[in-house]
């Protein structure tokens, strides 16, 4: 009896020792690490890894857009009509900890690799946020905001032309009901290989430093964060130098240039091209938005200085764009307070909702011995959102360039008294109004996010 009762001892010790190191686990390095169970849900259509406590949530953006756009009226350069994938986008975003923060964001849009987003935050959970690694520089909302619930296929010219994007960087911001401030230092661009070889041979052959840019924004909300309505005053500057994430022989230059309203259209109407004895650029940048359930409204004007040395006088060019957005079913726009931008809407029925948008923008390239062209572009979309996750856009866009949207002296911008083509301003023999590349298009994107 006393024999089988110390078996069974021994032999329930050894099963707990088993079970105790079957709970361990390690590493690929070999460490031991500890182990929280994790809850998985669909959130809205997003995968979604958390732990019980909520001090850990991994899941992953994937985003899709595939745009096709037809032209009309291109009777001075003719412009193909096409199709492209707009976005391919993956992104795995992680709360580590409760205060930190970790995301990296890839494009493979039409079989390219860019790397978008790649970031640490800590949060220090009061309102104060500080960020480092490669994101967009918070300087226009149009531009910072997702481009998953963009009103319009393409952002507005003066945004492309002017608003800085994606780079390397430090910045620190702090919401509150009542306002939103921010500030930041930033470097270099990383989009791909190219860019990376620029920067590099920078370095290596010329021993350049990659330059800096300083961007602040303060936000003011005279509302406070409501749900059904608020207003948004804003202004943005920022003082930028030369980077070295572009080629080493266009490094004491500035260049301006955007797409007129199409990521299909390759070719570049507005572009000054290169502009010598670059010194430094000031930006900056006045932002007045708001809604009203489903009324939402929203207007930039971005203004750009060129300080070039050898005594040249600066240059000016800028433009702004106002659009308004209507929501036809009962759903309601949303801001997002912390980031200080639109954000995905709520529907008004089961099967959706459908969102009527309209848009004007003007962008100005020239200025004193400097002249890149001038357009405006009238924009009407349609954009209907799904139950969940899907999105259709519908958009028709007028373009009106003038004399000077040449594409560097590449394309044709009126007629000369003889009646012939012509890609020289000086030569053009139209009225005031009548020369330039005025076209109209039709745009339509199929988009999933999960």
């Amino acid at each position: 009896m006393r024999k089988t009762i110390i078996l069974t001892v021994f032999a329930c010790l050894f099963t707990l020792a088993n079970a105790q190191e079957s709970e361990l686990r390690f590493n690929q390095y070999g460490k031991l690490v500890n182990r929280t169970p994790l809850i998985l849900e669909n959130r809205d259509g997003i995968l979604v890894f958390e732990s019980k406590n909520q001090d850990y949530r991994l899941w992953f953006d994937i985003r899709v857009q595939t745009d096709a756009q037809f032209f009309f009226n291109d009777k001075l350069n003719d412009i193909g009509n096409g199709t492209s994938i707009r976005r391919a986008r993956f992104a795995t975003k992680a709360q580590v900890t409760e205060n930190w923060y970790g995301e990296i964001d890839l494009d493979f849009a039409n079989g390219i690799l860019e790397l978008k987003d790649a970031i640490i935050m800590y949060d220090f959970l009061n309102g104060l946020t500080t960020r480092v690694g490669n994101f967009k520089e918070r300087f226009s909302m149009s531009q910072t905001a997702s481009s998953r619930y963009l009103n319009f296929m393409e952002r507005a010219m003066v945004v492309t032309a002017f608003a800085p994007s994606r780079h390397i960087g430090w910045d620190v911001a702090y919401s509150a009901p009542w306002f939103l401030a921010v500030g930041g230092i930033h470097f270099q661009e990383v989009e791909d290989a190219e860019t990376r070889m620029y920067v590099e041979d920078n370095n290596k052959d010329f021993g350049r430093d990659e330059g800096y840019s300083l961007t602040g924004k303060l936000v003011a909300r005279p509302f406070g964060h409501n749900r059904d309505y608020t207003l948004h005053l804003g202004g943005a500057y920022s003082y930028r130098t030369q980077k070295t994430s572009i080629a080493p022989g266009d490094y004491s230059s500035a260049r301006y240039s955007t797409r007129s309203l199409s990521s299909i259209n390759r070719k570049k109407y507005l572009d000054t091209d290169l502009i010598p004895d670059f010194d430094h650029e000031q930006l900056n940048n006045i932002e007045l938005a708001g809604f009203y359930k489903g009324l939402a409204l929203q207007s930039e004007i971005i203004n750009s200085r060129t300080y070039r040395k050898n005594d040249k006088k600066p240059l000016d060019f800028g433009g702004f764009y106002v659009q308004a957005s209507y929501i036809l079913f009962g759903g309601k726009q949303v801001y997002n307070a912390d980031e200080g931008e639109f954000t995905q809407p709520d529907k008004g029925k089961k099967w959706g909702d459908i969102e009527l948008a309209v848009r004007y923008d003007y962008v100005n390239l020239n200025d004193k011995d400097v002249f890149g062209g001038s357009a405006e572009g009238f924009t009407i979309g349609l954009n209907f959102y799904t139950t969940r996750n899907v999105k259709f856009q519908l958009n028709y866009s007028y373009l009106n360039h003038d004399r000077y949207a040449n594409g560097k002296g590449k394309l044709f911008v009126g007629h000369d008294v003889e009646g012939n083509l012509t890609k020289n301003p000086n030569q053009v023999a139209d009225a005031a109004g009548k020369a330039g590349n005025d076209y109209s298009s039709l745009g339509v994107r199929c988009e999933i996010d999960f």
